[in-house]
Parts: C-alpha cells; sequence; structure tokens
C-alpha cells in the first residue's frame, strides 16, 4: 500500500496532547501522548483509551500501578512538550520542578494544565510494540475555556530544531515497532486481585505500595 494516499487522513486522527502521568511505589513520570480516545457514550461511566509503546519508562509504571491520569495542554505550554517527550523518565526525573497533586487513582495531577482525567485501567489490549490501555475514569476537571493544545497544531508551533529532534526520535521508534509489531500477546489482562475480567472482581481498583 502506498502510505501517501492515507496520510491526509492519519494526520488528522491525532488527540489533543496529553502529558500522562503515572506512580509506582515512590517513583513518579510522565510521558508525552497523542493517541487518545474516547471509549464510552455512557455519561456516568466514561472511559478513554491510550495507547503506550513498550519501550516507554511509563509502561512499566502503567502495567504495575494499573493507573494513569491525562493532563492535556494548553497551545501556552510547548516547552512541557519538550521537557516531558523528548527524554526518557529513565535519565531524568521529569517531574522533579512540576507542581502536581496525587489523584485518586494515585497518579499525579498537573496542576497547571487545560483539564485532566485521572484514571484507573479496566483493560489493555497488546500490539506488538504497544499496549492500548482502557481507562475508567474516576475524576477529572477543566481549568481553560480556550482550546487544548491539539498535535498537528502543536507540530506547527514548535521551532524547526524541536521538529528535527523528533523526527528523529519517532524515527528510531518506528525501526523498532517494525519488529515488534507481529508479536502480540494475546492473553487476556487480568485486574487486579481477580482471575476472571468478567467476575466480580473486574472493577477492583489498583494495587499501590503508597
Amino acid at each position: 500500500m502506498d502510505y501517501q494516499r492515507i496520510a491526509p487522513l492519519i494526520r488528522n486522527l491525532w488527540s489533543p496532547v496529553a502529558a500522562v502521568t503515572s506512580r509506582n511505589k515512590d517513583q513518579v513520570n510522565v510521558q508525552i501522548a497523542v493517541s487518545i480516545g474516547a471509549a464510552s457514550i455512557v455519561p456516568d461511566q466514561p472511559r478513554v483509551i491510550v495507547q503506550i509503546y513498550k519501550d516507554n519508562y511509563s509502561w512499566g509504571m502503567i502495567q504495575s500501578s494499573r493507573a494513569f491520569a491525562l493532563n492535556f495542554l494548553r497551545p501556552d505550554q510547548l516547552q512541557l512538550l519538550k521537557s516531558f517527550g523528548f527524554v526518557s523518565g529513565r535519565d531524568e526525573e521529569k517531574l522533579s520542578n512540576v507542581d502536581y497533586k496525587i489523584g485518586a487513582s494515585g497518579s499525579p495531577i498537573l496542576q497547571d494544565c487545560w483539564g485532566y482525567l485521572d484514571c484507573r485501567v479496566l483493560n489493555a489490549m497488546d500490539a506488538g510494540d504497544m499496549t492500548c490501555f482502557l481507562g475508567e475514569v474516576l475524576d477529572g476537571e477543566v481549568f481553560s475555556e480556550s482550546e487544548p493544545l491539539w498535535w498537528p497544531q502543536a507540530r506547527r508551533m514548535i521551532p524547526d530544531d524541536w521538529n528535527a529532534q523528533w523526527d528523529q526520535k519517532i524515527g528510531g521508534q518506528i525501526e523498532t515497532s517494525k519488529l515488534k509489531m507481529g508479536q502480540i500477546d494475546y492473553s487476556a489482562w487480568r485486574p487486579a486481585g481477580g482471575t476472571d475480567s468478567a467476575g466480580p472482581s473486574s472493577r477492583a481498583g489498583p494495587t499501590h505500595n503508597e
């Protein structure tokens, strides 16, 4: 297939830019994600899906804590895009100089952002190179009347050297993904403390060592 035939469609599927925060034991982390979607039409049971690459430090933290928070950025917060998305939590404590509180799920909630959704993981689908986490929204709030920062908008606004760095980073990730996309694990997600996702424990909360 010629990718350029569908490129205009794919480019319009990205979500607003979110800082995905997670906590496992005494470790906290944040990464940038732009692949987020609503996953429920029931107003009093909101759910979302977020894609997290397995090579990311956040992936292991979300797997262990079974929780995450989506902190959507504003257009005036481009610096956080670089601070959170261009380096790994393995190398830097990216939240060390950022104000946050701990939310209902145990995940950090940024005190300055467009709005947030605090989630616990209900299920997950393995995609080889990434995991698609289904999150139940426990809490959330919108802090700004303006629009959030959208990914295509961000790419137009950031400096040329940032775009070049991002393309280089993603280029390496693409090569890694090519090797892993076919290695899908089809085993079922097991809820915390339960044996069957359809059983009584399917709504059990995440396990935290606080």
